[in-house]
């Protein structure tokens, strides 16, 4: 296998290590924005850009785990038939 075979699940593995991270950074985002500016809420911003990020990660995710589900149930579905 070459690098370009693993790519679709090395993008998947980010995706799921985003779900983690991202929230995680926004938090410290929100404290920092609570402790220099706190009358004045920046933080939305990047907020805004993470969730649509992690949204997409989120996808991302659940797609490989539709497929590996449907890939698991149609091998149980072969098994049985026999």
């Amino acid at each position: 296998m070459n690098a370009a075979d693993l790519m679709p699940f090395a993008k998947t593995v980010k995706s799921i290590r985003f779900l983690f991270v991202g929230p995680c950074v926004l938090a410290l985002l929100v404290v920092i924005n609570a402790m220099t500016s706190p009358g004045h809420w920046w933080v939305k911003w990047p907020a805004l850009g993470m969730g649509i990020a992690w949204v997409i990660s989120l996808f991302r995710v659940l797609r490989l785990l539709v497929l590996v589900g449907g890939i698991g149930a149609l091998i149980a579905y072969l098994r049985r038939r026999r």
